[in-house]
C-alpha cells in the first residue's frame, strides 16, 4: 500500500456501508418521489456540486469531442439505465434483492469477455456458472407475482445495462481525471433520466405529498454521501490501495443492504434468496481471487463510479 494502513481501511469501510447502505436510501426516496425524477434530480445535482468543487480546486473541466461522447455513453448506460432502473425496480422489490441481483455485475462482466474471446481461468468460469446459478435462486421465489416479477426483470435489465456500460467503458476514450468523468457521466445520466421522467409522465405525478420528509431525507442522503462521499472515498482507495483490496466491496455491499433492509425495512428475503445470494456472493469472491493474482493488484482498468455498489451511488 502506498497509504497507512489507518486511513486504507477507514476508506474501505466507507465505501463498504455507504455503498451498501444506498439499496435501502433508494427504497426510502422512491415510497413518494417518482423513481426516475428521483435517480434523475440526484444525479444532476450530484454532478454540479462535484463540478463546482472541482472548479474551486482549479481542475480543468474541458474534453475533447471524442471523451464528451464516450462520457455520454458511459453516463446513459451505467447511470441512466443502470442506476435510474434501480430506482425503478426498487418501486416493486425489496431492497436487499436488488443487491444480491447488482452483486452479479462482476460476473456478467466475466461472460461478456467470454463472449468477446478471452480466456479467463478455469476458476473464474466456474464461478460465473455458480454466481448465475445463484442470481437464479434469487428471483425464482419472486417470479410468482406479476408486479415482483416485473420488478425483477427491471432490476436483471438494470444490471445488464451497468455490465456493458462498465465492459464498453474499458475500450471507450473516457477523460483520464475520474472525477471529471464522473461529472459528465452524472450529467448525461441525469438528463436522461430527466427525460425519461418526462416521457413518462413523472412530473404530473408531483403534489403535496412526494416531498415526503423521510422521503427527502433519503434522496438528500443519495446525492451527498452515497455520490460523492462514497466515490470519492472510492477514488482515492483505487490510488492508495492495491486493487484486489478496493474489490473487496463487491462482496460486502450486498451483505449491507440485506441486513440494512432486515432491521429498518421489515424485509424477509426467502431461505432459497438467502441461500442464491451466498452462491453469488462466494462466486464473486472466488472470481476476485482467480483473477487479480493472475493479471496483478494494479492491472484492472478503473471504470468511473463501476461498481455493482455504484449502481445506487
Amino acid at each position: 500500500m502506498t497509504a497507512p494502513a489507518k486511513h486504507v481501511w477507514i476508506a474501505l469501510l466507507v465505501v463498504y456501508v455507504v455503498w451498501g447502505s444506498t439499496y435501502f436510501g433508494i427504497k426510502v426516496a422512491v415510497d413518494t418521489i417518482p423513481p426516475l425524477l428521483a435517480a434523475g434530480s440526484r444525479f444532476l445535482t450530484a454532478a454540479l456540486l462535484l463540478a463546482a468543487i472541482l472548479a474551486w480546486r482549479g481542475t480543468s473541466l474541458r474534453l475533447s469531442r471524442r471523451e464528451v461522447g464516450s462520457s455520454a455513453i458511459a453516463g446513459v448506460l451505467l447511470l441512466g439505465l443502470g442506476v435510474g432502473l434501480v430506482h425503478v425496480a426498487e418501486t416493486r422489490i425489496d431492497s436487499s434483492v436488488a443487491a444480491m441481483i447488482a452483486g452479479t455485475v462482476p460476473l456478467q462482466i466475466i461472460v461478456l469477455r467470454l463472449l468477446a474471446g478471452e480466456n479467463p481461468a478455469r476458476a473464474t468460469r466456474l464461478s460465473t456458472l455458480t454466481g448465475l446459478f445463484g442470481l437464479l435462486l434469487v428471483v425464482a421465489p419472486g417470479l410468482g407475482a406479476g408486479s415482483t416479477a416485473l420488478g425483477l426483470a427491471v432490476m436483471i435489465s438494470a444490471s445488464m445495462s451497468w455490465t456493458l456500460g462498465s465492459f464498453l467503458s474499458k475500450r471507450l476514450p473516457l477523460p483520464r481525471d475520474p472525477f471529471v468523468a464522473s461529472v459528465y457521466e452524472m450529467a448525461f445520466g441525469g438528463a436522461f433520466l430527466a427525460v425519461g421522467a418526462a416521457v413518462f409522465g413523472e412530473y404530473g405525478e408531483l403534489d403535496s405529498g412526494t416531498f415526503a420528509a423521510d422521503s427527502v431525507l433519503a434522496w438528500l442522503y443519495l446525492v451527498v454521501v452515497g455520490s460523492l462521499i462514497g466515490f470519492s472515498a472510492y477514488a482515492w482507495l483505487l490510488r492508495a490501495a492495491p486493487i484486489s483490496l478496493v474489490v473487496t466491496h463487491q462482496y460486502v455491499n450486498p451483505l449491507v443492504a440485506i441486513a440494512l433492509g432486515m432491521a429498518f425495512l421489515g424485509e424477509r428475503p426467502s431461505p432459497w434468496t438467502l441461500a442464491g445470494a451466498a452462491l453469488v456472493i462466494g462466486a464473486v469472491y472466488v472470481a476476485i481471487r482467480a483473477e487479480f493474482p493472475r493479471k496483478g493488484a494494479r492491472s484492472a482498468t478503473v471504470v468511473p463510479l463501476g461498481t455493482p455498489a455504484d449502481q445506487s451511488a
